[in-house]
């Protein structure tokens, strides 16, 4: 099943509202820490419910939001949460970006990089459409040291790519994008019953539940545009 009917799928039985709960925990500091200022244009790459592009409208006060999905059903989901007229969504692989060069002043990007056909490719292409200064924090749950995501690949039949942060980081240098920064942002947000309470949720032990959340969280690389 290629990436559009997977998520096509999501966004008709209305999991794009649930992925958006899920990725909130975590996506809201990430947000908070991209240096948009009023007027800047920022897409949002692999958008889902579109909600990280609100968000920065309406905290940041960007100006012209694009939302980038590679699933129709998604974009026109998104499209229906919002009558904001400076936000629009788009349809596109991730390895070939539908905007000029030097057009984008910021990208984000939450738990969708690894979906893309070619990561390679997109990197390229993500340099290649930020001007000069411009930002791209591209924000994963699952990547290798998070053990505790490996399995995820056997619950969907799109094919996603595990980097490490090492990886992460090489390829971004050899797009072009120099490293601002990268590190984990934990999910503060979820409960984490106590220890009598387990084996919970799918959880053996306590120890396992607070090293996915609180310790390995989101990993988060932020490039810069030379």
């Amino acid at each position: 099943m290629s990436v559009r009917e997977e998520f096509d799928e999501w966004a008709a039985d209305g999991r794009d509202k649930g992925m958006e709960e899920r990725h909130w925990q975590t996506a809201k500091y990430v947000l908070a820490r991209m240096p948009v200022e009023a007027g800047d244009t920022v897409l949002d790459l692999g958008c889902g419910s579109g909600y990280a592009g609100r968000a920065l409208r309406d905290t940041n006060d960007a100006g012209r939001v694009y939302g980038l999905d590679g699933s129709p059903e998604m974009a026109r989901n998104a499209q229906g949460y919002t009558d904001d007229s400076d936000v629009s969504y788009l349809v596109s692989d991730f390895d070939h970006l539908p905007f000029k060069d030097d057009g984008i002043d910021h990208i984000f990007t939450m738990e969708a990089f690894y979906y893309a056909n070619d990561p390679h490719e997109t990197l390229r292409e993500v340099r290649r459409i930020l001007r000069p200064g411009g930002t791209f924090f591209c924000a994963v749950n699952y990547y290798e040291e998070n053990v505790h995501s490996h399995e995820w690949q056997d619950s969907i039949s799109v094919e996603m790519t595990r980097w490490s942060a090492e990886e992460y980081r090489e390829a971004f240098r050899d797009a072009g994008l120099h490293i601002a920064e990268q590190d984990n942002v934990p999910d503060t947000d979820i409960e984490i019953p106590a220890e009598e309470a387990f084996p919970t949720d799918g959880w053996d032990t306590r120890k396992e539940m607070v090293e996915r959340y609180r310790e390995f969280g989101t990993l988060l690389t932020v490039g810069v545009s030379p």
